[in-house]
């Protein structure tokens, strides 16, 4: 095996992939809740940052990009979940490890795992029928006629068992972002003992603005309906 191939095949390569895409995706999410933030100023105006977001040609680009992403991240976590517990076979081995580690960490693939599933369902719900539907910018949900992105979203945040997987899913989100933004550092080689507390706090408040600010806007729109 060459050193080239024996690099980017080791854990510590896959770790430093891991932590660009995990990064990239951190943008993702801030351009994703900002956008979705725009639902208080109301139905006109998230109907067009949605159509700007659905006709810009950087970000139709950028949206595979995204995607190329995504499919790494899952695929280097778990390549890395079995090459952790490949390495570690003895239950003794794995409760000194967890001992001296938080539960997020731990469970990284498990809040992953939640996660993708939650994606999977989002993009069947949002992504599918805005960019595939024969009629575009008109939807069926359960017999009701949603005429644009905005009645859309609004409408499947009135159905409360949608609202709690969503809550839960950001929840799960919030778990898996508040360790992997410190680790993502770390990994890439931004991260040492003089920055080791500014890059907890600034996991922790990230996670906590994502969780919250998604979860609230599916709570805040399932109380009160747009009309």
């Amino acid at each position: 095996m060459s050193p080239l191939k024996g690099f980017f095949n080791s854990s510590v390569a896959r770790k430093f992939w891991m932590a660009i895409t995990g990064l990239f995706l951190v943008t993702f999410l801030l351009v994703h809740l900002a956008v979705n933030l725009v639902m208080f100023a109301g139905q006109d105006a998230f109907n067009l940052a949605t159509h700007f977001m659905a006709t810009n040609p950087l970000i139709q680009v950028m949206q595979y990009v995204l995607a190329a992403g995504f499919i790494v991240h899952i695929w280097m976590g778990i390549k890395l979940t079995l090459q952790n517990r490949a390495a570690r076979p003895i239950k003794y081995a794995y409760e000194n490890a967890a001992a001296s580690s938080t539960w997020a960490s731990r469970n990284m693939i498990y809040s992953g795992g939640l996660v993708l599933v939650f994606l999977v369902i989002h993009m069947r719900n949002f992504f599918y029928h805005m960019k595939f539907t024969e009629n575009v910018g008109t939807y069926n949900l359960d017999g009701v006629v949603m005429h644009n992105d905005f009645e859309l979203v609004t409408g499947l945040f009135g159905i409360w068992y949608y609202v709690v997987i969503y809550v839960l899913a950001f929840i799960a989100l919030g778990l898996h972002l508040n360790h992997g933004f410190q680790s993502a550092f770390q990994s890439a080689g931004w991260k040492n003992s003089n920055w080791k507390g500014l890059m907890q706090t600034m996991g922790t408040a990230f996670s906590a603005i994502i969780a919250v600010g998604f979860s609230a806007i599916a709570i805040y729109f399932f109380f009160n309906p747009a009309q």
